[in-house]
């Protein structure tokens, strides 16, 4: 059965006033990534939320920000890293994991997104959300120099904070819990507030009943435990190996939900996996048959469990932010990093059964107790936003080679192409990279 519970990628960013409310209402606009899922996830449940209190919406996609399709190259190309040279990713993200900011070539390419970032937000914009982290760093700059005369807020849609998570010039960063909070005022967060987080309300804790009418659609065994897999909307990581471990420890019967990748669970059926899906309608739903949740990625699907009152477990996690998120759930207490497979079937069964498991089914919980969500501190912010409109920026064009070089840098970021390539580049129409950098920020 299809996985719907959020919008497949390439349709994941709806038409601006996507919540319709009073012509003259405050207007607040978001900015996502369809880059997976738990960006855009995030973005339409804040949307829904604000558009249930009064405000017009409009959400739009940073990959379509991005100049001359450099967006959709720099998704294709993380998706291939993940799925093909996932240590690539690893090299990636540990090289930028401790800078403070983005490096001049990125930066270019982010600047070169500013003026149809402008462009986007209509004049009686009061309030600019981020749950992405390109977004932030192109809303902050704006923000610094005055380009953008009302506030713009971070969600932190990760348990782990990346350093690009974290821009100068946002107004507040917004996060789920204390530990991703901590981790953005060390990186250099001005204002960070903990407000909990947000996920579609349909996502709550079984009833006895529940759990068996939710067993029977799905066709899933009566009295087995069931520990749910999930791999993103992706379908990435070494899924495979999971499930037949957690086959093969005699725990739990794993039921798999791959996302979009639809030959991974016709793979999965191959290897004896009998309950293996693609995209999921009713993952609320699934959540309720099922008894723990494993996961890799540590992302929007942790959130949701944690809701539905699932203990959640952390294994073979993907490189760079899905390892960077077991850990950050782990120093939460919200979620057991099983690091090996010797460690498999000890934990599950503590998590099943033991008082592990109770006390991460409380604290996942409580978790949504800790906070209003991020709702109420985005409406504070619009309210004491201008009402003026963003001012345009000054500069001088960009040129054509600078947005054919973005999406050069682009390639060269996620499929690991040798740098060389760049400099090649810039030599040649520029004279040397460090002159092509100079002469787009004069």
């Amino acid at each position: 059965m299809p996985y719907r519970h959020h919008p497949p990628d390439d349709q994941a960013c709806p038409s601006p006033d996507a919540t319709p409310s009073h012509p003259h209402a405050q207007r607040i606009v978001i900015i996502s990534a369809s880059v997976g899922a738990g960006h855009d996830g995030a973005a339409a449940e804040i949307a829904q939320r604000l558009g249930a209190s009064g405000f017009r919406v409009d959400r739009h996609d940073f990959i379509d920000l991005l100049p001359a399709r450099t967006g959709t190259l720099l998704r294709s190309a993380y998706h291939r890293l993940l799925t093909l040279a996932p240590s690539g990713y690893q090299r990636i993200y540990a090289t930028t994991e401790h800078a403070r900011r983005p490096g001049p070539v990125l930066r270019a390419l982010l600047r070169s997104t500013e003026r149809r970032t402008l462009r986007a937000l209509p004049p009686d914009t009061r309030a600019i959300v981020s749950t992405y982290p390109g977004a932030s760093q192109v809303l902050g700059a704006l923000r610094l120099r005055g380009d953008l005369t009302v506030p713009a807020l971070t969600y932190l849609t990760d348990f782990s904070v990346h350093p690009l998570w974290v821009a100068p010039g946002i107004d507040v960063h917004l996060a789920a819990h204390a530990v991703p909070a901590g981790q953005a005022s060390a990186q250099g967060a001005a204002v960070v507030a903990v407000t909990g987080p947000v996920v579609d309300p349909l996502f709550t804790p079984a009833t006895p009943a529940e759990r068996h009418a939710a067993r029977a659609r799905f066709g899933l065994p009566e009295r087995a435990p069931l520990a749910l897999l999930v791999a993103g909307s992706w379908g990435v990581g070494p899924v495979r190996e999971a499930a037949t471990e957690v086959l093969n420890s005699g725990i739990a019967v794993p039921v798999v939900v791959c996302g979009r990748n639809r030959a991974l669970a016709d793979r999965m059926r191959q290897d004896g996996i009998e309950h293996a899906y693609g995209w999921v309608k009713d993952m609320p739903g699934l959540m309720q048959a099922c008894d723990i949740l494993v996961q890799n990625a540590g992302g929007l699907t942790s959130l949701e469990a944690f809701a539905s009152g699932l203990p959640v477990a952390s294994y073979r996690c993907i490189p760079g932010h899905g390892q960077a998120n077991a850990a950050a759930l782990e120093e939460a207490g919200l979620a057991a990093w099983i690091r090996g497979p010797d460690e498999l079937k000890p934990v599950l069964a503590e998590l099943l059964d033991g008082p592990l498991g109770q006390r991460q089914r409380a604290e996942g919980l409580a978790l949504y107790r800790s906070g209003p969500g991020p709702v109420q501190a985005v409406a504070s912010a619009a309210a004491g936003g201008t009402a003026t409109a963003p001012t345009r920026t000054t500069r001088r064009p960009i040129r054509r080679k600078m947005t054919v070089l973005a999406a050069t840098v682009a390639a060269t970021v996620c499929l690991g192409i040798s740098a060389p390539l760049v400099e090649d580049y810039a030599s040649v129409h520029f004279g040397s990279f460090t002159e092509m950098i100079e002469g787009h920020y004069r």
